[in-house]
């Protein structure tokens, strides 16, 4: 039985991910996505925030805390790991800049195919990581999905306007069914870290990087948002490529328990956020022009 409902997870991803790169494909223009990015001091800034000040602060958690070798290893893989596919459904729940959480979700994808084989064995010593096998899981699964959306939307406006809401149910059903799915089969690994100051880790280290991220993010609340929602959303992804090559069941396990534990608080502040621009509580500015 639990193997069936580990296939039903890696399904749930599989849905989930390209459903979701699909619908943003198919609902945005390459100039609505390409724009946002001229601001280059909000990119610097979030250069910084995730491949610079995330990476710092899970090393400075693990030895403040003193966390066991799978602990240290997951917490310190998975912030060297940015750009998650989950990034533009928690900006539609904050009601943010969607185009610029898609233009800075495909930027940060691209820049942890490059930085985390490079950095990740100056954190961790003795671990070796395949570029090309980071790279083709996030260009198969991410990348081609939103281009097709892209080409679609760009060639048969029409038909890109049917699709897009058939898709975006499909990765709907999908994050339900994984965030379920996900609390069945990692329920007693969360309980069993509960000692072990892990959920504490990972609590930490989401909410100090979604502060980050936020604060880093301008003057806008769009950007703001998307900011700190994506410095927080680590790529899951990647950073089971990772494990899967070099580390064991418990780096493995752990990491699913910090995605759990993910869902668990970033939804929520992603609605918190959408409250506060639909209560007017912050004037949206222009916070994506070039600068």
């Amino acid at each position: 039985m639990s193997q069936i409902l580990i296939t039903l997870a890696q399904l749930s991803v599989l849905v989930f991910v390209v459903s979701s790169m699909l619908s943003m494909g198919l609902s945005l223009t390459m100039a609505q996505v390409i724009d946002p990015l001229k601001n280059r001091r909000l990119i610097i800034m979030a250069m910084a925030a995730n491949f610079v000040l995330v990476p710092a602060l899970a090393y400075i958690i693990t030895i403040f805390l003193g966390l066991n070798e799978p602990l240290s290893i997951g917490l310190i893989l998975l912030s060297t790991a940015a750009g998650a596919p989950f990034l533009p459904k928690l900006v539609e729940v904050a009601k943010g800049d969607l185009a610029f959480s898609v233009g800075l979700m495909v930027l940060l994808m691209v820049v942890t195919i490059i930085y985390l084989p490079l950095v990740l064995p100056l954190l961790l010593s003795g671990v070796e990581v395949n570029p090309w096998n980071i790279a083709q899981s996030l260009i198969i699964m991410m990348l081609v999905p939103l281009g097709v959306g892209l080409f679609i939307r760009a060639r048969y406006k029409e038909a890109a306007v049917n699709l897009q809401s058939i898709f975006a149910t499909a990765a709907n059903l999908g994050i339900i069914v994984l965030m379920v799915l996900g609390l069945v089969l990692n329920f007693s690994s969360m309980i069993a870290l509960v000692g072990s100051l892990g959920i504490l880790a990972a609590i930490l280290f989401l909410v100090l990087s979604l502060a980050i991220g936020y604060l880093l993010g301008g003057s806008s609340p769009g950007t703001k948002s998307v900011m700190g929602l994506g410095t927080a959303q680590r790529n899951i992804s990647a950073a089971l490529v990772v494990a899967a090559q070099n580390f064991g069941s418990d780096v493995i396990t752990y990491l699913m328990v910090v995605a759990i534990i993910g869902f668990v608080i970033l939804f929520p502040a992603a609605g918190e956020l959408g409250k506060r621009m639909n209560d007017g509580s912050c004037k949206e500015e222009p916070g994506t022009s070039p600068t």
